[in-house]
């Protein structure tokens, strides 16, 4: 099966180098993965932003949270006590870091293709002892007036999903941590299906099981409970390593219409839908065989981490779906789909 998705001619459209780092002595390494929604008239990216301080020959330095503001640790490359074998995440003495910091920066665009960072919004930064190493990879969904935003909150203690809502993007009530470590990739429905909220998650286990996506309910938003495996990983297919929601589903008329990434064991990210019963989305309807996006162009196979298309949001319009992607761990991109031709592409499970 041919790709579906066509990607815009300006990709990508927006790179590091387009923002200004949070602070003196920062670096934007690489952004990733934007939140999507409509505001004020415009489309909006929630981006995480990956900072990180200015790379010195002979050291590696990464930032971590503390109570006064980013403290700088600084580590000789040579350091017996050192493992760096990948670029995301190092281990010093037993225990891991993350090589960047990340927070989520809003920018917004009046025609979905150019985006600038506007005035008087407020960065979201990690905060408190579950987020010191940053907040991730934000889906958004809108329920009535208000937009949840359920993100991947990163500590010491291990990845889980954080919580904050807001109706106006300049307050924010936060909610803490609703899915304890380890857990990610958590994208809430957005309306109540029989007076229930419902959320796709991701739990990962190294042992017993997979990383496989898990769908949940909540009587509220915040508390969530009688979780099921929905959708596992695939032996020798594309999604053979893992799999993780993108972001809400999308409601048709043949079922709740989820875009979800998966991963093969050379670490190599696509894209792939599946489809779930309207009235009980716990039972999946069908799947893609094949990936409808995989990474092609240069800028998806050469990056922080290359060979990654990942999506956690996207703009509806009729039939005609834009998703916003993050590639290469380092771009911005988007590109577009009809939501009948991925319908059309689905096998029964």
């Amino acid at each position: 099966m041919e790709e579906q998705v066509r990607r815009f001619a300006e990709n990508p459209i927006l790179s590091p180098k387009d923002l200004v780092p949070s602070r003196a002595g920062l670096e934007i390494a690489c952004l990733l993965n934007p939140g999507v929604f409509r505001f004020d008239g415009k489309v909006w990216l929630l981006i995480r932003v990956a900072e990180r301080p200015e790379q010195t020959p002979g050291v590696i330095s990464f930032p971590v949270l503390k109570e006064g503001g980013i403290e700088i640790i600084t580590i000789n490359e040579n350091d017996p006590d050192l493992k760096a074998e990948d670029a995301r995440i190092i281990n010093f003495k037993g225990t891991d870091y993350l090589t960047t910091l990340s927070h989520l920066r809003l920018v917004c665009s009046e025609d979905g293709i150019h985006f600038y960072q506007p005035e008087g919004y407020p960065l979201l930064q990690g905060e408190g002892e579950n987020e010191v190493f940053g907040i991730e990879d934000c889906r958004v969904a809108q329920i009535g007036e208000t937009y949840y935003l359920t993100y991947t909150a990163v500590s010491a203690h291990g990845v889980g999903v954080g919580l904050r809502t807001t109706k106006d993007w300049k307050i924010f009530e936060k909610h803490g941590m609703i899915i304890a470590p380890h857990n990610k990739d958590c994208a809430i429905f957005e309306e109540k299906i029989n007076g229930k909220f419902y959320a796709l998650h991701r739990p990962s286990s190294v042992g017993l099981g997979g990383h496989y996506i898990w769908l949940a309910e909540s009587p509220d938003g915040i508390h969530w409970g009688n979780h099921k495996c929905i959708v596992k990983t695939r032996k020798h297919q594309w999604d053979s390593a893992r799999v993780g929601a993108g972001a809400a589903p999308i409601k048709t008329d043949q079922g709740w219409l989820e875009i979800y990434h998966g991963a093969n064991a050379d670490h190599q990210y696509c894209l792939g839908a599946f489809l779930m019963d309207l009235n009980d989305p716990s039972i999946v309807i069908a799947q893609t065989d094949e990936p409808i996006m995989k990474p092609t162009t240069d800028y998806e196979l050469n990056g922080f981490f290359g060979e990654v298309v990942f999506t956690n949001g996207h703009i509806i319009n009729g039939d005609a779906l834009t998703i916003y992607y993050g590639a290469a761990d380092e771009f911005v991109c988007g590109g577009r789909v009809s939501i009948s031709e991925i319908l059309n592409a689905l096998k029964p499970v």
